[in-house]
């Protein structure tokens, strides 16, 4: 079952964890899949080799979220290949963890590119290019909802903005059948936060479910959210953390 075939996906950051889990799951349901990745190049070129080898339509393209217009063009890239847009999923992002008091604006601008201004830079190409009744799905944070720890308030504060966009956007696109999502995770098993790292017990001792997610886990609710069976679901901020912040 293929619920996807014929549509066009763009996933940023999509060369490993979540990112990679997503590319897989939408392809493998038909998708035509086109990702970015920044420095993941040989990790790229294998995700692509494997489904390649699957004979699944997959294209890497280096684009950096942090800085303004690589979006933007990897964008029309795949609109110019294609001649159409019909999932666009806003996965990358950066987290930056310390004292606030040792954050620069530096830390700032680097965290508002990645996590905002580059979802942004997608949505308004979406917007304007996006053919009726497609999908735009952000990956978020479920810090944007509670923030259980010090040294998040940063991180924090720029996947807040990620609901608010997502409810506005909700309104905006809806005439046209664009449902608009955000899904926040909790800890999830990647490179980035291992289920065996030196934080992993304290985040455990946080969820009503006391157990890292898999990037597999995120990329289902993804995949659905993409699927016609979500049409009706928009404006949704969907939390998957274990219970983490119930």
């Amino acid at each position: 079952m293929q619920p996807l075939k014929n549509k066009i996906a763009f996933v940023t950051g999509g060369s490993r964890g979540m990112g990679a889990a997503i590319v897989k799951q939408l392809a493998r349901e038909g998708a035509e899949v086109t990702f970015t990745y920044v420095n993941g190049k040989e990790k790229a070129g294998a995700l692509v080799e494997e489904l390649n080898g699957e004979n699944l339509s997959i294209n890497a393209i280096k684009a950096n979220n942090a800085i303004e217009g690589e979006i933007t063009s990897a964008l029309a890239q795949t609109l110019e290949k294609f001649g159409r847009l019909d999932i666009l999923v806003n996965n990358a992002g950066v987290y930056l963890g310390k004292p606030i008091e040792e954050h620069t604006m530096d830390d700032y601008r680097l965290l508002m590119n990645v996590n905002v201004s580059a979802v942004v830079e997608g949505v308004l190409f979406a917007a304007q290019n996006m053919a009726n009744n497609g999908r735009i799905i952000t990956i978020g944070s479920n810090m944007a909802d509670r923030v259980a720890f010090a040294q998040g308030t940063l991180y924090a504060m720029s996947k807040s903005a990620l609901i608010g966009l997502t409810k506005g956007l909700a309104r905006d696109l809806g005439p046209k059948g664009i449902t608009v999502n955000l899904v926040q995770p909790g800890p999830v098993n990647t490179d980035m936060n291992p289920e065996n790292g030196g934080h992993a017990d304290y985040a455990r001792g946080l969820m009503a479910i006391p157990k890292y997610g898999h990037p597999e886990q995120i990329a289902n609710m993804v995949a659905f959210l993409a699927n016609p069976a979500a049409s009706y679901t928009t404006g949704s901020i969907i939390t998957i953390d274990g219970g983490t912040n119930c």
